[in-house]
């Protein structure tokens, strides 16, 4: 079964003249792979909930159910976590720019878009309190104030720390999409 959320299209990369190289542009997609701390971490967590579920069916047999239930509730809960964490980053398509996040997911229509750019600016290392110095890419609307927006990607998060190549290429391509749909 292929898990598209977890791969960005291979026409991306293999397509070097062409921006915006997806056939089904109403489908939703995220221009760029996940990074390696992500699927690590996500992977981690679905270890964990392996043995949760186990520990589950020990206690189904030898203990209470309602106990077993309880297990079996907090391995779904884990698992659901490693599957929005896989979820999170940015998506595009024709109808706009969605950004997932761990707690929720932001849309914005293209025709709401003002401009996507890449800034030079303090960001959070792997989502900590901890800032560095670094890249983002930040979505400014229209109408909107444009004091701080909240960056859509960054040089230092799940995706991209350790790989600025990736970051510039995920950075581009959310770009021209932005820049192919405000125009149209």
């Amino acid at each position: 079964m292929p898990l598209s959320f977890l791969t960005a299209d291979r026409a991306f990369e293999a397509a070097d003249d062409a921006a915006l190289p997806y056939h089904d542009r109403d489908r939703w997609r995220r221009p760029y792979r996940p990074g390696p701390w992500r699927v690590g971490t996500a992977a981690v967590m679905l270890l964990l909930a392996s043995f949760v579920l186990f520990a589950a069916v020990v206690i189904a047999a030898t203990g209470t159910l309602a106990s077993a239930g309880a297990v079996f509730g907090m391995a779904a809960v884990v698992i659901v976590c490693a599957l929005r964490l896989l979820r999170m980053g940015v998506w595009v398509s024709a109808q706009g720019l969605r950004h997932v996040t761990f707690f929720g997911t932001r849309t914005a229509p293209w025709d709401q878009v003002a401009q996507v750019r890449t800034v030079q600016q303090p960001v959070r290392w792997l989502g900590l309190p901890r800032t560095v110095q670094g890249q983002a890419l930040v979505l400014l609307r229209q109408g909107r104030a444009a004091d701080s927006p909240p960056p859509l990607l960054t040089t230092h998060n799940a995706d991209f720390l350790a790989r600025p190549g990736a970051f510039d290429r995920a950075a581009d391509s959310v770009e021209a999409w932005a820049d192919e749909y405000r125009r149209g």
